[in-house]
């Protein structure tokens, strides 16, 4: 059986997993005591989370463990093949949705909540939001045209843009404009999300854990 370890970012594999109808073991992780736990570590010894275990396969890496799980076992329902003429935009936003908006905001989250008063106006934290402001930006064009981000299907790539969405609302750091709450409503509205919500809530990890969901 497949088994994710962490939630936060793990989510974005629950919410594939529930997609897929596949099968799998949500084993939560405390981030504040991972030096403490040796099975998590001994899956990811740079003891963060997300990981996979695939069988004998372990992986890291949210956006790689979506395509992983889509070459291996998604039979390309969620995926966009190379010949399709949307395969680029596709790509682009899969990957925007951490390198352009959920790594950015991670930032300002750490700069605005976390770090000492006298350090939560520093230029990295305001380079971050504008950062994550810039790549939006490119969501927000791209979702004038279309319902989704690869066109007129839902992909991993909504997967992958609207967990970094949601974790920008629901930490209080970004409002939705009209486009993205419209297209928020249409992502989770799935009842896979649902599900992979129910899932990671069962375990007592995601609510007292993740600060994005």
């Amino acid at each position: 059986m497949l088994t994710v370890y962490g939630e936060g970012r793990g989510f974005r594999v629950v919410w594939l997993l529930e997609e897929l109808g596949l099968a799998y073991r949500l084993r939560p992780v405390d981030l504040l005591a991972a030096e403490k736990d040796r099975d998590f570590l001994a899956i990811n010894p740079a003891g963060f989370i997300p990981a996979l275990q695939d069988g004998e396969t372990i992986m890291v890496e949210s956006i790689a463990i979506l395509e992983y799980l889509l070459a291996r076992h998604g039979s390309g329902s969620l995926a966009v093949a190379p010949d399709d003429p949307a395969f680029a935009s596709y790509l682009q936003f899969l990957h925007l949705g951490e390198a352009g908006l959920a790594g950015p905001m991670n930032a300002v989250i750490v700069g605005r909540q976390l770090a000492p008063e006298a350090e939560r106006d520093a230029r990295v934290t305001r380079w971050a939001l504008e950062t994550f402001e810039s790549r939006l930006g490119l969501v927000i064009r791209r979702l004038a045209d279309c319902p989704y981000l690869a066109g007129d299907r839902f992909t991993a790539a909504d997967i992958s843009v609207s967990y970094a969405l949601l974790l920008g609302l629901r930490t209080g750091n970004y409002v939705p404009g009209s486009t993205e709450r419209d297209y928020l409503a249409r992502t989770t509205a799935r009842p896979a999300y649902a599900r992979a919500m129910q899932s990671c809530q069962a375990t007592k990890a995601w609510a007292a854990r993740s600060p994005g969901l």
